[in-house]
């Protein structure tokens, strides 16, 4: 059953919102200025790293304009915050982790709904250097007295998922402690060993590792998808009424974009020069890298279906494994409540 908007839920997402809606206010990527294309507002995931160059490949591209749209597209802040916008009104379509995603709907009904994955499993993970207390492939690794102290965004994927991760590994859900870290200096933080590790994207590596300019180490990462393989990654997030008034302009819309990131996990480099293009303080190497990186997280080597595509039974699972782990309560999702199948890509 899809959540309905009230009034009093909508005020307080608007109070939410409003400040991260400033904050992206300068940093918009442009608009084709066409009257007769329908103007649509897009939120990336997080900020304009590599990873998200794909979104700016379907507007240089003309793959919006064919599909209809003049699309403006805005760095978004994190899955909680990219929710909140989008149930306010403040944009039409954005970008967040899927199992962040239904944990924050089981605690917090907000009408919007995913109609197709960007990642097929999830890139969510912690991240160190080599040469301190947390091994690479080792999640028991994080389990000292006192506890690691973990930089990371609050409300970030990577700590709203790890008491699931944690579950699934064998370590107590509270084994580490997360500091609460602006974003942007996460990787700096690192690098002057100011904490033992932060939350970050898989491919994240090539962005800490430029980060450590002086001891010029390496990065190692716990991957929560290595773990838990049946997670899906970033997921496409749209409003309840788009879907129930305008389906026509979701399957279009999500055609589009996922057109490129098709295109831009088959030429990286070109993906991240066109990312420069419209980002100018983009460096073009880590970006490629980051999308190289991503390439096994859209299409594993398993994986034999449609790009975005969604399987009600996949969902089903993340659901069941946050149920018994106990992060959700029994009974408060359903994998209807989170994704709207009937919209999502086929094979």
């Amino acid at each position: 059953m899809r959540f309905r908007r009230s009034a009093v839920a909508l005020v307080a997402v608007f109070a939410l919102a409003t400040g991260v809606s400033a904050c992206n206010a300068d940093s918009k990527a442009g608009t084709d200025g066409d009257t007769k294309l329908e103007k649509v507002s897009y939120l990336t995931s997080f900020k304009t790293f590599g990873r998200e160059a794909y979104a700016y490949v379907a507007l240089e591209k003309g793959y919006f304009k064919e599909a209809g749209f003049d699309v403006t597209i805005t760095p978004g802040s994190g899955t909680v915050d990219v929710m909140k916008l989008v149930a306010g009104g403040q944009a039409d379509y954005g970008i967040g982790d899927f199992t962040a995603l239904v944990i924050t709907l089981a605690k917090q009904k907000l009408p919007v709904t995913t109609v197709g994955m960007i990642h097929q499993r999830s890139m969510a993970a912690i991240a160190a250097f080599e040469g301190g207390k947390i091994k690479a492939g080792d999640p028991k690794s994080l389990v000292t007295t006192p506890k690691l102290r973990i930089g990371d965004q609050p409300g970030s994927t990577n700590q709203v998922t790890f008491p699931l991760y944690a579950k699934q590994v064998g370590i107590p859900e509270d084994a580490v402690e997360f500091v609460p870290s602006p974003p942007g200096g996460l990787p700096a933080l690192l690098a002057a060993d100011k904490v033992d590790g932060i939350g970050q994207f898989v491919v994240g590596v090539p962005l800490l590792e430029a980060a450590d300019k002086d001891k010029k180490r390496k990065a190692v990462v716990l991957s929560y998808g290595a773990k838990v393989q049946e997670l899906y990654g970033n997921s496409i997030i749209v409003r309840d009424d788009l879907v129930k008034e305008h389906p026509d302009q979701v399957k279009k819309f999500t055609a589009a974009l996922l057109k490129g990131l098709d295109e831009a996990m088959k030429d990286p480099a070109a993906a991240a020069q066109i990312l420069k293009k419209y980002v100018p303080d983009t460096n073009a190497e880590v970006a490629t890298k980051e999308l190289e990186l991503m390439r096994p997280f859209v299409k594993p080597d398993n994986f034999k279906g449609a790009s975005g595509e969604v399987e009600t039974a996949r969902v089903q699972s993340i659901i069941d494994a946050l149920t018994k782990y106990k992060v959700i309560k029994e009974g408060s999702m359903k994998p209807a409540d989170v994704v709207d199948a009937a919209l999502a890509p086929k094979g």
